[in-house]
């Protein structure tokens, strides 16, 4: 059994206003992000990667962007994308908090 808290090594302030944590097994990792930088005036730069991805907005919202279609989601909403597609987020409130799960790894998150 692996635990995840904040006050252990899964806990990651990426910059002053945004962090992650993370619990993982051999092959699907959870991802919660915090964000309090928002909201935003621009999205955030669009990224891609080899591994699936779902999106559960747990709080606060955010425009998505995959490709050139982008749909609004509040809390309870959820998004999927698929491996190599381009995708971002632009914060639409003070406060956002996201679970991602993905499928691999993402490694360079260990």
């Amino acid at each position: 059994m692996r635990v995840s808290t904040n006050n252990d090594d899964s806990f990651v302030q990426v910059t002053p206003k945004r962090s992650r944590r993370i619990a993982h097994t051999e092959n699907l990792m959870m991802v919660v992000w915090d964000f309090t930088d928002g909201p935003s005036l621009e999205p955030d730069p669009d990224h891609s990667h080899p591994h699936e991805q779902v999106t559960y907005v747990v709080e606060g919202e955010v425009l998505f962007f995959i490709g050139d279609q982008f749909t609004r989601l509040g809390p309870g909403d959820m998004v999927t994308v698929l491996p190599d597609q381009s995708h971002t987020i632009q914060l639409l409130s003070p406060r956002v908090r996201l679970i991602d799960a993905f499928t691999p790894l993402r490694e360079e998150f260990l």
